[in-house]
């Protein structure tokens, strides 16, 4: 009997915003893929920012607990890149690849693939180690190389990372002549954006951007087909985080932190099943752990998701947490999430959104107009998911909600506490030297002037 291939097919800063989730976002092959396998429509990244939600799904931990506290191309690291899910696979015996987009390191020598199909760290230099490369191509390559893999002869079972640029910013230009569902006259922005001719015309931007990221999915599961190994490999497909538009990425709303999640493959993930109960994206590599027959290593903090797959079980974890430290700016912020409600809390003095950590686009203009930089920042903030679903209504000071506060607040300290969060003192986290921060009163993450670099 063949061992199980493991393949890591995951996009950039798209959120569920796409058709399988039931947002008008074709995306056939996405589709497809969840008709034959298994959805998690509650799924949830560890932060919602990209290196450390990377970290962790890539290990297991949270990124507080790996380390991965920013962001690569910034200056931030994990200190231990053997907790990286490629050490522990390679031991089993597995051929470990990457395709495309990692993003945990500033060198990606560091990180320990056996092999490097297609780069698209873009700001990693001087990798020179054994790894293997094979060529740098261009940022729709990261598939084609991956699928040039696949169909070749594999004499070992192979764990392969497929990052995709796609939805990343900058979008490629909607083209509704032969996309019709791009003409941005009928498009809707997502939640909670304003529906603006603005935002409807970045949101047909976002479509085109999709598009080109569902043909990649396609590419690399046609490849799984032709070289007849989609029976014997199990696919996890995901986003990295919610999107990348103003109050979605980089908020721990479940418009920053909720992803997209379909699996298929051996382990139970058949059927076109969808699952309600939440998982995480620590959950991914016990997931790849369980799928190769290794015991997961007791520093994972995440659960594999096959007992929930086949049924053995009704939910995996009672509540989810997330966080952030640092995007641009330094906003250290922390939540637990169960089915109903949500907890935020804070731990900076700054008042003010920080507008430094809302990537420049279209829609941040849009608020921008609209005196965004105006309102104020909360310090804890408490949702009721039922009613309140997008989470704009603060009941945190709430005489009826004391109970559900307190039994929150708890729940995050204990949490803390379990995984050693620095913040639970009332500590800060230091940006390690060479880290370029930007200042959390600037209006842009490119504003060079409120960028410092840590000596």
């Amino acid at each position: 009997m063949s061992r199980t291939n493991v393949v890591l097919l995951h996009a950039h800063n798209s959120g569920r915003f796409v058709q399988p989730y039931g947002y008008a976002v074709p995306a056939p092959h996405l589709q497809r893929l969840a008709e034959q396998g298994v959805l998690f429509r509650r799924a949830f990244a560890a932060a919602p920012t990209c290196s450390p939600s990377r970290a962790s799904f890539l290990t297991g931990m949270y990124p507080h607990s790996c380390g991965q506290f920013g962001l690569a191309h910034r200056g931030f690291g994990m200190p231990d890149y053997s907790r990286h899910v490629v050490h522990r696979m390679k031991r089993a015996g597995y051929h470990t690849v990457l395709s495309g987009v990692e993003h945990t390191a500033p060198d990606i020598a560091v990180v320990g693939y056996d092999q490097v199909v297609c780069d698209h760290d873009t700001n990693y230099a001087g990798t020179g180690t054994a790894t293997t490369r094979m060529g740098t191509t261009g940022m729709a390559g990261a598939a084609d190389a991956a699928a040039a893999f696949i169909r070749r002869r594999h004499g070992k079972p192979f764990l392969l990372s497929v990052g995709l640029n796609e939805t990343h910013r900058p979008f490629p230009q909607a083209d509704p002549a032969a996309h019709p569902g791009e003409d941005p006259r009928f498009c809707r922005p997502p939640a909670p954006l304003p529906d603006t001719p603005r935002t409807r015309r970045d949101t047909a931007d976002f479509k085109a951007a999709a598009r080109v990221m569902d043909d990649a999915f396609g590419r690399v599961l046609r490849a799984l087909d032709d070289a007849g190994l989609a029976d014997d490999t199990l696919v996890l497909c995901f986003s990295d985080h919610g999107l990348q538009f103003p109050r979605n990425m980089c908020n721990l709303t479940d418009q920053g932190i909720g992803v997209f999640l379909v699996a298929r493959g051996p382990g139970g993930f058949t059927g076109g099943r969808v699952i309600d109960a939440m998982v995480s994206l620590i959950d991914v590599a016990p997931t790849a752990y369980a799928a190769a027959g290794i015991d997961v290593p007791d520093f994972v903090e995440g659960t594999p998701l096959q007992p929930l797959a086949r049924g053995e079980v009704d939910a995996l974890h009672e509540e989810i947490h997330a966080e952030i430290n640092y995007h641009a700016a330094y906003e250290p912020t922390r939540c637990v999430r169960t089915g109903r409600h949500k907890y935020i809390r804070r731990y900076d003095e700054y008042e003010r959104v920080v507008l430094s950590n809302a990537d420049d686009s279209p829609s941040k203009v849009e608020l921008l107009a609209g005196g965004w930089e105006l309102l104020p920042r909360e310090r804890e903030m408490l949702h009721d998911l039922t009613f309140d679903p997008t989470e704009q209504n603060n009941l945190i000071a709430r005489r009826e909600m004391a109970q559900v506060a307190a039994d929150l607040r708890g729940r995050l300290d204990r949490w803390m506490a379990a995984t050693g969060d620095p913040l639970l003192a009332g500590g800060r986290i230091d940006p390690p030297a060479g880290a370029r921060i930007t200042g959390a009163a600037a209006r842009s993450p490119a504003d060079r002037s409120r960028t410092r670099t840590v000596r």
